[in-house]
């Protein structure tokens, strides 16, 4: 999510796009448009106007909570009931016959993981077939359920593994932006991975990042701080 403003100076800019946005300046790439304009004899009296885009990190999007409706105790048995059917009769024909499932309700989030010798085939190329899965469950679960309940999907434990890949991947990049001073565009990523680039590398003094492009291939960029 990004949002351009702008002042006479760029502090200027910045903050009034602090307060219009309601967000803290940590919460925010910021990358300035028109720092200078060019200045000649006909337009010097003309008064400066510098541009800045506030690019909210991803994680730190306001959400509006008039459209949060907490789920009931109904719509998540119900939701549980919906998923347990379907995968009972989906499990019964996969090729692989040791396989099982837990459901866990926490903060009213059904989490459900998938355990057996052989769930690659679940889980697919960097979890392509386990996320699309996920959102076949999602619309399975809520089925003539009232408020809507999520549903995260978590194969022979991917997701741990994916986590600490894309960890790893993260400093990586930092090094290598840091060493050739270059931005460094990632390949597309599901919101979920792009949030742990986010969160690994807020914690590295010398880059940001911020993500471009649009669903579902929408990146993340790696540049040097200003």
């Amino acid at each position: 999510m990004s949002n351009i403003f702008e002042g006479r100076t760029t502090n200027e800019a910045i903050e009034k796009g602090l307060k219009e946005l309601k967000v803290s300046r940590k919460q925010v790439d910021v990358k300035v448009l028109d720092a200078e304009e060019k200045r000649s004899f006909f337009n010097i009296l003309t008064p400066r106007v510098v541009k800045v885009e506030l690019i909210i990190k991803e994680g730190h999007e306001k959400e509006n909570k008039k459209d949060i409706v907490e789920p009931s105790a109904e719509s998540i048995d119900m939701a549980k009931k919906n998923v347990v059917e379907f995968l009972d009769d989906f499990i019964s024909k996969l090729p692989t016959k040791n396989l099982s499932y837990e459901i866990k309700n926490e903060k009213n989030d059904l989490f459900i993981n998938i355990e057996g010798d052989d769930t690659g085939y679940l889980i697919g190329y960097r979890g392509n077939v386990l996320n699309s899965l996920q959102v076949i469950l999602n619309n399975i679960a809520n089925t003539g359920v009232t408020e809507r309940v999520r549903i995260l999907l978590n194969v022979g434990g991917y997701k741990e593994k994916r986590e600490k890949d894309l960890r790893d991947l993260a400093e990586k990049i930092a090094g290598t932006v840091i060493r050739k001073r270059k931005s460094i565009t990632l390949e597309p990523m599901t919101s979920y991975e792009r949030k742990i680039i986010h969160s690994k590398l807020q914690e590295n003094t010398k880059v940001e990042t911020h993500s471009i492009g649009e669903e579902p291939n929408r990146r993340i960029v790696v540049s040097l701080k200003d």
